[in-house]
């Protein structure tokens, strides 16, 4: 964590799934009191709440919700509007969503509150600790006594905070996906062809490493390697005949190399 001093804020957290589960104990190492937890799914949310003292068990939206500082969205981006809507918010709320691609503009339905965005760069999954000093946190509200809380909030849990723009945090989305998603589906895929050969996964893990050691260190265009680069024409037409059992990583294949030779 930071080691600069921060106020405690008292947290209200809407939702208890990858995100939340994280989250919810990183507030509270950092020094931050979660005063409930809510999630569609009652069980789950009581689960989370019993990792956190301070936190209570929030079952009913309708009903007014106990006083916080910052009300957190950790749900998926299609529930955020419903969820806006559904809940008696304290006028004056300041209610942030965690999403990369929705726009700050989603809270004009809702005057009453202020809007915020508190989106965290990272890929969250069941088992996997995360480094919180380490991950991006982006911050966006609507006026600057909301932003100095969430960027204040930010400070408290990451050394790398950052105020973006909606069109700022939409490219850089869909930036993490490329990076991110689309790398680990290849990654999917080329130990399934392991699989097929009866290798194990292990052999490619060297190049791996290397591979994004080089691309942090570099323009990764500037340092392809490859058969693409190469115009190999029999490589690429025997790689072609290899995938010919899965013609969508075929049809993927060819459309990866086309991108690589176009910006050659």
């Amino acid at each position: 964590m930071s080691t600069r001093s921060f106020a405690s804020l008292r947290i209200g957290l809407l939702g208890a799934g990858r995100v939340a589960s994280q989250l919810g104990p990183a507030l509270l190492a950092a020094g931050h009191s979660v005063v409930f937890v809510w999630n569609r799914n009652p069980a789950r949310a009581a689960a989370l709440v019993d990792e956190l003292p301070s936190a209570r068990l929030l079952v009913d939206l309708a009903l007014p919700l106990p006083p916080a500082d910052v009300y957190l969205l950790a749900v998926p981006d299609a529930a955020v509007a419903p969820l806006l809507a559904a809940t008696a918010w304290p006028d004056g709320a300041l209610v942030a969503h965690l999403a990369g691609a929705l726009p700050l503009s989603i809270f004009e339905t809702q005057p009453a509150i202020r809007g915020g965005v508190f989106y965290p760069l990272q890929t969250f999954s069941p088992g996997r600790a995360i480094d919180w000093p380490a991950v991006p946190l982006c911050v966006e509200a609507n006026d600057l006594a909301a932003e100095t809380t969430l960027l204040d909030l930010a400070g408290s849990l990451s050394q790398h905070v950052r105020r973006l723009d909606s069109a700022q945090r939409l490219k850089l989305h869909v930036a993490a996906v490329f990076a991110n998603n689309f790398t680990n589906h290849l990654l999917g895929i080329a130990d399934a062809l392991l699989a097929e050969a009866q290798l194990p996964p292990e052999l490619l893990a060297p190049l791996v490493r290397e591979t994004v050691d080089k691309a942090l260190a570099n323009s990764p265009f500037a340092v392809q390697t490859g058969p693409a680069v190469r115009r190999d024409a029999p490589t690429l037409a025997a790689h072609q005949t290899a995938l010919a059992a899965h013609p969508a990583w075929q049809a993927l294949y060819q459309q990866l190399t086309a991108s690589i030779q176009a910006q050659l």
